[in-house]
């Protein structure tokens, strides 16, 4: 006689909800869709993705460490959510370490150094000495409190032994606006902001933040490189999902969005928004987020930005 799959063994049954705490075209959106589509063929079973803005991206990974620990409700996170917030946010509403499981990592994008034409830097070494040179006199154009700009702009400051007025922004647009006006004089911003504009001559690309060059970006030197400062900074994503979950659960789907990352067709796509795909095992995920932590925390805690 034949013993009755379990639940687990006959996962998923029905179609999954992947969760994405950003808007529409979005590049969370973006890696979300994409993945979910060619992961769902390894499933056997449709993935719909929902966006769920708001809150710099608590809403949803709240929602996504809240969801029924079924299997079937998992989403894509940022740095923020499952990283920064928890030093920002007084009552975040969950614990990224205890209440998220990771799946696996998804895709990364460099945070770009850029100067305004005005500053006449055209280098980061460049624009390290005028700070030097002018302390407190340059205005740094940040997006968010907390945000990847914001923090890649302190960190570069705390770094280099240098001081700048931080203007806030509510988004890259109005950052680069101020920029080109010369209200500003130079930030840490997405490339997909920046580097038409430097192509154009109308800013000056300076510096990416990752580990190594992006294969997107081959002929620009990371920070580490100018050797003006040891910054890696860069706007990452991964899939998670409730750590209530079943681990047999976990590792199907994880199966299923590492597979989908390695196509070359996807890594493509990605690498046209200046995006690399990432995939990782679950633990290389919870070690990334561990270091990460470690790089940030004391950063985010120095300048006091602590939210009730």
């Amino acid at each position: 006689m034949s013993i009755a799959a379990t639940p687990v063994e006959n996962w998923p049954e029905h179609e999954l909800k992947l969760l994405v705490p950003f808007g529409a075209g979005s590049n969370p959106d973006l890696v979300a869709r994409l993945v979910a589509q060619e992961a769902s063929k390894t499933l056997g079973k449709t993935i719909v993705v929902e966006n769920k803005p708001g809150a710099g991206g608590n809403i949803a990974t709240a929602q996504i460490a809240k969801a029924n620990p079924d299997g079937y409700t998992f989403g894509l996170s940022i740095n923020g959510p499952l990283v920064y917030n928890q030093f920002i946010v007084d009552n975040l509403g969950y614990d990224p370490e205890k209440d998220l499981a990771p799946l696996t990592l998804a895709a990364t994008q460099p945070n770009i150094l850029v100067s305004s034409k005005a500053t006449g830097a055209t280098t980061l070494k460049e624009l390290v000495e005028k700070l030097k040179e002018n302390p407190g006199k340059y205005n740094v154009a940040t997006v968010g409190v907390g945000s990847g700009s914001h923090l890649t702009s302190e960190l570069l400051l705390k770094e280099t032994g240098t001081t700048a007025t931080t203007v806030q922004y509510k988004g890259s647009p109005d950052a680069v606006t101020s920029l080109l006006a010369g209200d500003t004089q130079f930030a840490t911003l997405a490339p997909g902001a920046v580097i038409a504009l430097g192509k154009e001559g109308k800013l000056n690309v300076l510096a990416q933040a990752s580990e190594t060059r992006s294969s997107s970006l081959p002929d620009l030197p990371t920070v580490k490189e100018t050797k003006v400062a040891n910054i890696v900074s860069q706007a990452w994503n991964g899939f998670v999902i409730s750590s209530k979950v079943d681990p047999a659960i976990q590792a199907k789907l994880h199966k299923a969005l590492y597979d989908a990352l390695k196509q070359p067709e996807i890594q493509e796509k990605f690498k046209a928004q200046y995006m690399e795909a990432i995939p990782s095992t679950q633990e290389e995920f919870k070690a990334f987020m561990k270091k990460e932590k470690e790089v940030w925390q004391p950063i985010i805690e120095s300048l006091n930005l602590k939210k009730k």
